[in-house]
């Protein structure tokens, strides 16, 4: 199963030009090759209005949010069809909301001003996300953003269930994601100020009992039954959230803290985007499906904008002969699989290649950190060290051994 990559012939004499000492002139490009990059991006947002900066994301987000009386409605129904829909409802809101929003409000994507970004941090990350937006913001932005796939700094290399058969980890240990999150996230208030644990634990308390309460007094549900549909709508997308999460990483370059390579390189080699899906567009965002590579070279952009910007980026990168990394959902699926099944269970297999800066490792796994559920599952199910090895021709084409 190999990947496909827009320059397949620019990584295999990047390994090759890696092993040579650089040129100061070649090394003076490379270095200005972020920076041009950054000025053609840069000038197209400058260029575009409000509304494709941030207008058609908030409004995919307050549809979301307009959406949910009607489901609410819906679960009160004897109906089975419509008690089914009004569950459907609650599921895409909940993921447009839990995913998109905390994604986006982490960035500060949402808005321009300071206070109004630390505002929807805290309401998107805790009172939606059941998460403490200071470590949420602290794993993803902070970490894994500025440390992408830099062994033991931005992947996920702690696996605490290690004894979880592939299928179960992949198709059945998602689903208890909503109740780990808040557990895992009064675990992570240790060493936080009383101010912050307050708030965190009251906006928590306030967004579960919250959807808690509207089930039983406006869906007219038992207690029981409402906390199964608060975990059915929560576990609606858990799967294809933590595939997506796995599969923008799985196989490519992880690099070495001592010897990083540029930004430029180490983002083009060690991100890959997945084709859009209509369903998973609206729901996770475009920044986390099909420009998942745009998102890691400009983080504070919205999905929109990454979406508008994607063509430059691609042309770029091209005219570069930089990678462009692209593969399809049920390609990774595969490659997933295959891998665990060869390898006998979840093991994280590394090995040193060269890129043009310098030494980096090949992870079969590594977990894109989010802020909330993703960055819960990078505990609680990330992957492990193992002394076995993958032999590595070139970037983007791995020969497992």
């Amino acid at each position: 199963m190999q990947m496909k990559s827009r320059n397949s012939g620019a990584a295999g004499e990047g390994s090759a030009a890696g092993q040579e000492q650089m040129k100061p002139v070649e090394q003076a490009e490379r270095e200005t090759l972020m920076m041009e990059l950054s000025r053609r991006v840069q000038e197209t947002v400058r260029h575009s209005s409000w509304w494709e900066r941030r207008g058609i994301d908030c409004t995919i987000l307050t549809a979301a949010f307009i959406s949910l009386p009607a489901g609410f409605l819906l679960l009160s129904s004897s109906e089975p069809l419509c008690f089914l829909l009004g569950l459907l409802i609650m599921g895409f809101a909940h993921a447009a909301i839990t995913v998109k929003g905390t994604h986006l409000a982490s960035h500060g994507a949402l808005s321009e001003s300071p206070a109004w970004t630390d505002f929807w941090a805290i309401f998107f990350i805790e009172v939606c996300g059941s998460f403490s937006a200071r470590a949420g913001v602290q794993a993803h932005v902070k970490m894994h953003h500025a440390h992408t796939n830099v062994i033991g700094l931005g992947d996920s290399s702690t696996w605490k269930i290690p004894f979880l058969p592939r299928s179960i980890y992949l198709f059945i240990a998602p689903l208890a994601v909503p109740i780990i999150t808040p557990i895992v996230a009064f675990g992570q208030l240790k060493g936080q100020s009383v101010f912050q644990i307050v708030r965190t634990v009251a906006c928590v308390c306030v967004g579960f009992f919250s959807q808690y309460y509207l089930l039983r007094s406006v869906s007219g549900l038992s207690w029981s039954s409402a906390l199964i549909v608060m975990h059915l709508c929560r576990a609606m997308f858990s799967l294809p959230y933590i595939h997506v999460n796995i599969f923008q990483h799985i196989g490519l370059p992880m690099f070495s803290a001592t010897s990083r390579p540029k930004r430029i390189y180490q983002m083009t080699h060690g991100v890959l985007n997945l084709p859009r899906n209509p369903l998973l567009d609206w729901t996770f965002g475009h920044s986390l499906i099909n420009c998942h590579v745009e998102h890691h070279l400009f983080p504070f952009l919205s999905d929109n904008m990454c979406l508008k910007v994607k063509p430059i980026v691609c042309e770029y990168l091209q005219e570069k002969k930089l990678p462009y990394q692209e593969d399809a959902y049920l390609s990774r699926l595969r490659v997933t699989v295959i891998m665990q099944g060869q390898h006998g269970g979840l093991t994280a297999r590394r090995s040193l290649v060269r890129v043009p800066a310098g030494p980096v490792g090949i992870s079969v796994w590594s977990l894109h950190v989010l802020p909330v559920l993703a960055w819960v599952s990078s505990r609680c199910f990330g992957f492990p060290n193992s002394p076995n090895t993958c032999a590595v021709g070139e970037l983007g084409k791995l020969n497992w051994q």
